[in-house]
């Protein structure tokens, strides 16, 4: 059995003040208060409160949408790259991730998803230094062409269930998320087929009206795809997909909080519309997070990155944000409490796409934490009850 004992835990939806956390075989077994439940003779105890009187523990970070970090493009990875990549992730807080796609060649994006879906088969057993590889998204290559961002139109699909089935099989069911734009002629039943097999999908990359992208969610679709990136912009006669995204109480949406994609008012916009229960926060990092400026891939793409700015052909192409620096821009620009902006990378990520052992301080979850400085920096990571990280 371990312990762990901190001043403060964000569950995330409450916040527990002397708080103690068991786990056993890699999950939680009990949250309590020190005060109300003494620590077992036999656990291995980490006294977070006495190393880190000012720090809270919280559920590890997940990260949904991200294509790479480090020099390392997840559509061209080796087997041998992954471990830089996952505890570069685990450095930042992130303790599982979806290895997300661009828009490929359809037998290069094959390769690539079975290559994500033997890395997530290995990991199952989990445990160790880095971030767990959760699932796949497929960001295309059902896009809008108007909307499609740098994603090489050459790529970009019609949608048929066929089509989907495909990389389907290749992902060897893997795939938990696709970000689809449901005006293009067969969104409807690749949504209707997707939402059957329990993945969560997403609308985005698209020019669709209010009453195409309605169509979508009564199709099955349930969350929004960096939110006013890559989407008709919203006018208040013609509201299109925005109006449905930040209207609809039904729908979570995320958003790339990095300064750069959307203004600090736009953010808050977007917080006070989804409010602290269906707001999600990504990174869409590419290769080039946690790199010097310079040129790197997305998938077929070459992307440049100057001044903290990633973009191809003079578009925003992904970018170098990190998620605990999103938490941060979320607690700072967005005027968020740090437990608020910490629910929107954990519980509300594991809520929108269907993980409900992760996200969150309760019996059974997955023992993944984060513990945080008071300003939202990270000082350790555990993944199943591991400290992870390069210098674990």
């Amino acid at each position: 059995m371990i312990a762990l004992c901190a001043k403060r835990l964000f569950t995330p939806k409450d916040e527990i003040q002397d708080g103690l956390v068991l786990i056993e075989d890699g999950k939680i077994s009990e949250v309590a208060r020190r005060s109300e439940r003494e620590i077992p003779r036999d656990a291995k105890v980490f006294d977070f409160a006495r190393d880190f009187p000012d720090c809270a523990l919280a559920p590890g970070y997940l990260d949904v949408h991200v294509h790479g970090s480090v020099g390392i493009d997840l559509m061209r990875s080796s087997d041998s790259d992954l471990p830089r990549f996952q505890q570069f992730l685990a450095t930042r807080g992130v303790t599982g991730y979806f290895a997300t796609t661009v828009a490929a060649p359809m037998d290069q994006t094959c390769r690539a998803l079975e290559q994500m879906a033997d890395a997530i088969d290995a990991a199952q057993d989990g445990g160790g230094r880095g971030a767990i590889p959760l699932g796949i998204h497929l960001e295309g290559p059902f896009l809008s062409h108007q909307r499609r961002g740098v994603h090489a139109p050459e790529y970009l699909l019609t949608p048929t269930v066929e089509s989907f089935d495909k990389l389907w099989q290749a992902a060897c069911g893997h795939v938990k998320m696709i970000t689809i734009a449901p005006e293009l002629p067969g969104a409807i039943e690749v949504i209707a087929e997707a939402a059957r097999r329990g993945v969560c999908v997403s609308i985005g990359h698209s020019d669709a009206t209010l009453e195409q992208a309605r169509a979508g969610v009564r199709a099955g679709a349930r969350h929004a795809t960096h939110t006013f990136n890559a989407m008709r912009p919203l006018d208040h006669r013609a509201p299109g997909i925005l109006g449905e995204v930040l209207e609809n109480p039904r729908l979570t949406a995320d958003i790339i909080a990095d300064g750069i994609h959307v203004a600090a008012e736009v953010l808050k916009l977007f917080l006070q519309a989804k409010g602290i229960e269906r707001a999600v926060l990504i990174t869409d990092a590419t290769a080039a997070a946690g790199m010097p400026d310079g040129r790197y891939r997305l998938g077929p793409i070459e992307v440049e990155v100057k001044n903290g700015t990633c973009t191809a052909d003079g578009k925003l192409a992904g970018s170098v944000l990190t998620m605990d620096a999103a938490v941060r821009n979320v607690s700072n620009s967005g005027g968020w409490s740090l437990r608020d902006a910490v629910r929107a990378a954990t519980l509300n990520a594991a809520q929108a796409v269907g993980l409900k052992m992760h996200g969150e301080l309760k019996p059974g979850g997955e023992a993944n934490f984060v513990l945080l400085s008071p300003l939202g920096e990270v000082r350790r990571t555990m993944v199943h009850g591991t400290l992870a990280g390069p210098d674990s």
